[in-house]
C-alpha cells in the first residue's frame, strides 16, 4: 500500500506498521489457537479447513482494526472496504479489539491503568518524573435510561460523554497513566480522590484550575492561580500563569495525538459494555507507539 495512504488510513507508518505486525501476529496465537475454534472447543477438521475468510492473514486483520479506530466508519462501509457484512465487520471489530490491545501491551505502550501500581518500576537515579494530570471527555450517544441520561451529560460540555484522567510524562510526551473510565458528569478532582494516584518519589506534577485543592504525596505540585472574585492577579502573577500554560499546553497536544483515532474523538457509537474503556486504551497505546518511534530510531 501507498505509505501516504498507509499513513492516513491507520495513523502508522509503514515502518511502524511493520513493527507492530510481529507481536499482534503472536497475540492472535496465543488467544486464538490453531487447535481450537473461536470459543474454545477442541477443533474436529484439519487446519485449513472449511470456508476460508475475508481476512486470512494477519497483515489484513491488523489494517481492518486499525482503518476502524483511526477513522471509525459505520460499520456497514467497513464492511464494504474489506468484502464483508455489516455482521461479519461486527464479529471481527470484537474479535480484533482484543488482540490489538495485547500486542500493544506486550510492546510496552499501554498506560498503567492500576493506581496503586503507578510508582512501581518508575523508581529512576536523579531527579523525579516530571508529570502532568489532565481530564479528558469523550463523547457518547445519549444513553436511553433516564438515570444514566443524568449521569453522564457533562453541563460544562453540554453533551453525554465518558471522561478519563491521564498522566503525561512530560520528558517523552507518552501518556503513562489512564484511569478508568467515568460518567461525563464527574468532576475531575473527584476523579482523581477516587483513583488515589500512586506517585513515584519526586514527582512534579503539574495540574489546572480543575484540580484545586488536589494535593497529593509528591514534591511539588505547580497550578495557575485563579483570579480573586471581584479582584485581578498581579502583574506577576499573570506571568506566571503563562509559564505554567505553556507547560501545560504538552498535555493538550498528547491528547490531540490519541485523539487521532477518531473513535475516541467522535461520538461513541458502540454501545457494548466496556468497549468506551477498551478503544480508549487501546488508542493511547498507539499514540505511545507513534511518539516513541518518531523521536528515536526504529529498533528492526
Amino acid at each position: 500500500m501507498d505509505p501516504r495512504k498507509l499513513l492516513s488510513l491507520t495513523g502508522l507508518t509503514s515502518q511502524e506498521f511493520e513493527l507492530l505486525l510481529a507481536p499482534f501476529s503472536r497475540a492472535w496465537d496465543q488467544l486464538y489457537p490453531i487447535d481450537q475454534t473461536v470459543d474454545g472447543q477442541p477443533r474436529q477438521r484439519f487446519v485449513g479447513g472449511g470456508r476460508h475468510g475475508s481476512l486470512p492473514c494477519p497483515e489484513q486483520k491488523l489494517l481492518f482494526i486499525l482503518v476502524y479506530l483511526k477513522t471509525y466508519p459505520l460499520q456497514v462501509v467497513l464492511g464494504e472496504l474489506f468484502g464483508l457484512s455489516q455482521s461479519q465487520a461486527n464479529h471481527w471489530i470484537h474479535r480484533l479489539l482484543p488482540v490489538l490491545r495485547s500486542a500493544l501491551d506486550d510492546m510496552g505502550v499501554i498506560p498503567e491503568r492500576d493506581p496503586r501500581h503507578f510508582a512501581q518500576g518508575r523508581s529512576e537515579p536523579g531527579a523525579g518524573p516530571r508529570l502532568i494530570i489532565d481530564g479528558t471527555d469523550r463523547r457518547r450517544q445519549r444513553p436511553k435510561n433516564p438515570g444514566k441520561q443524568a449521569v453522564h451529560y457533562s453541563g460544562k460540555k453540554k453533551t453525554h460523554c465518558d471522561k478519563n484522567l491521564v498522566l503525561l510524562d512530560m520528558d517523552n510526551d507518552r501518556i503513562e497513566f489512564l484511569s478508568r473510565t467515568f460518567p461525563g458528569k464527574t468532576h475531575d478532582k473527584k476523579m482523581a480522590d477516587q483513583e488515589a494516584i500512586a506517585y513515584p518519589p519526586g514527582t512534579e506534577l503539574h495540574k489546572d484550575t480543575g484540580f484545586q485543592g488536589y494535593e497529593p504525596a509528591v514534591r511539588k505540585t505547580c497550578q495557575a492561580k485563579k483570579k480573586p472574585r471581584g479582584g485581578e492577579l498581579t502583574p506577576a502573577e499573570k506571568r506566571t500563569n503563562r509559564k505554567l500554560a505553556r507547560i501545560r499546553v504538552q498535555v493538550e497536544h498528547g491528547l490531540a495525538g490519541v485523539k487521532r483515532s477518531r473513535i475516541v474523538k467522535d461520538v461513541l457509537r458502540n454501545t457494548k459494555e466496556g468497549i468506551s474503556d477498551s478503544v480508549m486504551d487501546t488508542a493511547c497505546g498507539l499514540h505511545n507507539l507513534r511518539v516513541e518511534n518518531r523521536k528515536r530510531p526504529l529498533k528492526r
